[in-house]
Formats: C-alpha cells, sequence, structure tokens
C-alpha cells in the first residue's frame, strides 16, 4: 500500500509545474468550498426559516456569474490571470462577511450577498476553466479532475462534520452567529493562503484578446443544450441539501454528518476512476452519474424524511463527481477542437459556454419558485428535483452525440488532435 502511495505521488511530480500549483491552489480553497456551498444557505434558513430566500441568495448568485465572467474578460487584457483568479477567491469571504453583518436577512440584503458571492464564483471558475484547459490535455484530463474530485470529496468528510458541529455546539451554549463570524474569519485566512499559492505559477493570459462572439459552429450549439441541462440541477443543487436537512433533520450538525457518510469510499472510486479511465470511457461515467442523481432525487421524493435526505446525500456524493469527472473533459475536448478550427480564443468558448449554464440554472430554479408559489415549500423540495433529473437524463444521448461528432470533425481538421482525442 505504501509503495502504490509512493508511486502516486511520483506520477503526480511528473506533471508540469502548472498542473501542480493549480491542483495545489484548487486543493487548498477547495477548505472553504462546503462551507460556501452548504453552510451559507443552512445560515439563511436558520436566521429565516425560509426556502425562498435560500432559493432568491442562489438566483443572485447565478446572476451575478455571467456578468462576471464577461467582466473578467476584459480584465484579462489588462491584468494577469492569476491576480483575478486570486480575486474569485478573496471575494469569496467579502460575501460571507456581508451575510453576517445584516442585521436582518431581508430580501435586498440577501440579494447583495447573492451577488457578491456570483461575482466570486464568476472570476473563481472563469480563470479556473481557462487555466484546467491550458494546462491540460485530453489525456491526462480524466485524472486531472479524479485526483481534483478526491481531494475535494475527501474534505468534504472532514470539513461539513467540523464546521457542523461547531455551530450547532456554539447555538447550544450561545449564539450560532458568533460561530459563523468565526467561520468567515478563517475562510478569509485560507482564501490569501490559497491566493499565495496560486502566484508561484507561470500561468500565462489569453493570447487572441476577443472572447465576445455570438455565432458559433453548429457543433458548439450540442454543448449549449448539454450545458443547459447540467444548470438545470445547478439551479438549486447546491441549497436543496441544506434546505432538506434543515427542514427533516433540523441542525447543522446532522447536515456536516450527513455530508460527510461514505465519502471517503466516494473519493477513492473517483481517484481510481480519472486514473484509469480514458477518454472514450467518458460518455458511460457520465451516464452512471445521471442514473444515480436520478434515483437520488427519487428517494428524496418517495420518503422525504430523515431517512430519504440520508439516502439523497449518499447517492448525490457518488453522482455529482462522477457527473464533473466526465462532463469537464468533454466540455474542454470540444473547445479544443472548435478553436482551432475557427481560430478563436479558448476563453470565448468558456465566457459562451457560461450563459447555457445560466439558462439552466435559472430554468431549475425557477421550477422550485413556481411550485413553492403555487402549492407550497415542500411540494418544491419534494417534486422539482424529481422534474429536473428526469430531464437532466436526456444528457447521457446529448453527450453520446457530442463525443461522436468530435471524432468526424476531428478528422479532416487536425491528425494530431485526432490521435489525441480517439
Amino acid at each position: 500500500m505504501l509503495n502504490k502511495l509512493k508511486k502516486e505521488i511520483a506520477y503526480f511530480g511528473e506533471q508540469d509545474l502548472n498542473f501542480r500549483i493549480l491542483t495545489l491552489t484548487n486543493l487548498i480553497y477547495s477548505i472553504v468550498l462546503p462551507v460556501i456551498d452548504i453552510f451559507v444557505a443552512a445560515y439563511v434558513m436558520r436566521s429565516s426559516n425560509d426556502p425562498t430566500k435560500v432559493v432568491v441568495y442562489q438566483l443572485t448568485i447565478y446572476s451575478g456569474i455571467p456578468l462576471t465572467f464577461l467582466i473578467n474578460g476584459w480584465l484579462l487584457n489588462r491584468f494577469p490571470i492569476k491576480v483575478l483568479y486570486s480575486l474569485g477567491m478573496i471575494l469569496s469571504g467579502v460575501s460571507m462577511a456581508i451575510m453576517m453583518s445584516l442585521k436582518t436577512l431581508d430580501i435586498t440584503g440577501v440579494g447583495i450577498a447573492g451577488i457578491v458571492m456570483g461575482m466570486s464564483f464568476g472570476f473563481y471558475w472563469a480563470n479556473r476553466d481557462f487555466l484546467a484547459l491550458s494546462t491540460t490535455n485530453d489525456e491526462n484530463r480524466n485524472y486531472y479532475y479524479g485526483l481534483e474530485t478526491f481531494f475535494y470529496t475527501v474534505i468534504a468528510v472532514i470539513i461539513p462534520v467540523m464546521i457542523g458541529w461547531f455551530i450547532e455546539l456554539s447555538a447550544r451554549s450561545g449564539d450560532a452567529k458568533i460561530a459563523y463570524k468565526a467561520v468567515t474569519g478563517i475562510v478569509f485566512v485560507i482564501t490569501i493562503i490559497a491566493s499565495a499559492m496560486c502566484f508561484k505559477g507561470k500561468f500565462s493570459n489569453p493570447v487572441n484578446k476577443k472572447f465576445l462572439y455570438f455565432k458559433f459552429d453548429p457543433y458548439w450549439h450540442k454543448l449549449l443544450f448539454l450545458a443547459s441541462l447540467k444548470g438545470l440541477v445547478q439551479g438549486f443543487l447546491v441549497t436543496a441539501p441544506a434546505m432538506l436537512i434543515m427542514l427533516l433533520l433540523g441542525q447543522e450538525g446532522a447536515l456536516g454528518t450527513a455530508q460527510s457518510i461514505g465519502a471517503i469510499f466516494a473519493a477513492i472510486l473517483m481517484y481510481i476512476i480519472g486514473r484509469i479511465t480514458k477518454p472514450h470511457h467518458r460518455v458511460y461515467v457520465f451516464g452512471t452519474g445521471l442514473l444515480l442523481f436520478t434515483i437520488a432525487a427519487l428517494i428524496n421524493g418517495i420518503l422525504f424524511n430523515s431517512t430519504g435526505v440520508i439516502l439523497f446525500m449518499l447517492f448525490l456524493l457518488l453522482a455529482k463527481p462522477l457527473l464533473d469527472l466526465a462532463y469537464f473533459p468533454i466540455q474542454f475536448s470540444v473547445i479544443d477542437i472548435l478553436s482551432k478550427k475557427e481560430k478563436r480564443s479558448e476563453f470565448a468558448y468558456i465566457l459562451n459556454h457560461e450563459a447555457g449554464l445560466y439558462l439552466g440554472r435559472l430554468t431549475g430554479a425557477g421550477t422550485f419558485l413556481l411550485l413553492a408559489y403555487f402549492f407550497s415549500n415542500e411540494v418544491a423540495l419534494r417534486y422539482a428535483i424529481i422534474i429536473v433529473a428526469v430531464l437532466q437524463l436526456s444528457s447521457f444521448w446529448v453527450a453520446k452525440s457530442i463525443i461522436r461528432d468530435g471524432k468526424s470533425i476531428v478528422t479532416p481538421l487536425n491528425t494530431q488532435v485526432q490521435q489525441q482525442y480517439v
């Protein structure tokens, strides 16, 4: 076992410097992601007991992201990419500070905090996606995302439990808001450390300065459709687990424990899958993730109790990383092909891709809000997830078509690219 571990560490050491720096930067920042994704939503639920405010918070986040992607494109012509990448990480702490400073959680305050968090995600993901694209190739992207998912999932074991019980115990002995403020301070420190790590890399800005286009190859439209289907679930997937657990289990400690059950197994599995799978396996990994997510949604809708929530979280621990592990390499392979064919900056596709995600996110979150408005919060939490999960199943055939068509485009385009892609 020790020899195997040494072999894997040595393999990581053989990777390019920027590959290693980017992975380590994301590893450090991933410590705060469970806080941002789960406990901020839990804070809104604890303070307002209103699931619609959580969804409004999520909508303002997702509205801030595409706007910031656009701003980021212009700023890349003036600032180094690692400065903008670091800014995205630090803004997440600023957003949390704004949220904690609100005396009452009204829609305006929640919306402002959401917009700032959306700007944080925009700067972070726009530059992270470009750096991941530019520092990897089609052959090592499964490994990159398998490794990254391994770290994220291990951290998902530790951080939710530690923070969840810290907040809950603080609530029992005093004021939970003080605990949330302490966590916010820790988030600031970690984002600064992650930023310092990022500056050790030798990252380059996009070469082609033009990034805003409105007409693309028909092949790109398929990926935009796939992005919209992915966004359907993202519309409330981040906050839905927190709302379900706060309503049906009741406490942050239970929230943290539920997030951590089975995560070690999932982490090891994701690393193995990323290490051994090849590009042609991605569609099957993707299909497995879709199926697991649909099962999770059905279990939650049928049971809708504490047992259902825990089972939902267990299936989600496997489904979400499987989907990400397959989706990002598929996305990047399409960008690799079309950036050469259309002779455009890779960032142009990353920016436009966000529009597809945004459309899906609005549709997903809108489905929840409509069900909550015309029926009830319980109906929305119970059935909206099932609706989007079933709709997202069609992603499998879209992804399969993208991979098939990609091979036919590569053949006349570039023999070398074909050898990397197949």
